[in-house]
């Protein structure tokens, strides 16, 4: 391959990524600007577009699901819920900077309502695990994982963080960044995003479903 023809295909690959990073936002933007009646069906359409784009952009499933790799996402995801009984209680007693668990109750509502029968909740559960993981762990971090090493996990989560502003909801915020880093950290040191999947899917039907922190 020739310079140019290399130079061309790295251009390619920018672009591709760009036009996939705008595609997911803005189904971000549309899902966390819904009424919470149709929150639900926009994030199944959201976390699809995350989907299709990492299959656009080369992401595939090599086959297998090494047990080793669930079970470092198994143990991962229940690292994390201890970080997030730890920090319910915190926010209970504390209430720092005017945080409250009325503002988990409120996230809470949008997924594990009566309204929702078990089927669709455990159904939205896996397509956010599912897209989320493919697009910011498969694609994003990816990509940024030569260059940045393990720093690639709290950048990817900062921007997922930054993307959840738009709920204006601080204690979703906090705990996308929290949370993500956890997945990212999985992600990086197992080198699977079987790993962080599992983990992912494990913590959301745990905290949504199983085992809720209310």
């Amino acid at each position: 391959m020739s310079l140019e023809e290399e130079r061309n295909r790295v251009a390619g690959g920018r672009l591709r990524l760009s036009v996939g990073l705008a595609l997911v936002f803005a189904s971000m933007v549309m899902l966390f600007t819904v009424p919470a009646g149709s929150f639900v069906a926009a994030t199944f359409v959201s976390t699809s577009c995350m989907i299709a784009v990492s299959y656009a952009l080369g992401l595939r499933w090599r086959g297998g699901v090494p047990a080793k790799a669930v079970l470092a996402g198994l143990a991962s995801a229940a690292c994390l819920y201890l970080v997030f009984i730890a920090g319910n209680a915190a926010i209970t007693t504390l209430q720092p900077f005017g945080i409250s668990v009325s503002d988990a109750s409120s996230i809470y509502s949008l997924i594990a309502s009566p309204g929702n029968p078990a089927y669709v909740q455990v159904a939205v559960l896996l397509f956010d695990s599912a897209g989320y993981e493919s697009f910011f762990r498969g694609i994003i971090q990816a990509h940024l994982k030569p260059t940045m090493g393990p720093w690639a996990a709290p950048t990817v989560a900062a921007l997922d963080a930054a993307v959840h502003v738009m709920t204006m909801n601080p204690l979703w915020v906090a705990t996308t960044f929290v949370a993500d880093l956890a997945w990212g950290l999985t992600f990086h040191y197992s080198g699977r995003l079987t790993s962080s999947f599992a983990s992912h899917l494990v913590w959301d039907l745990s905290v949504f479903l199983l085992f809720p922190l209310r």
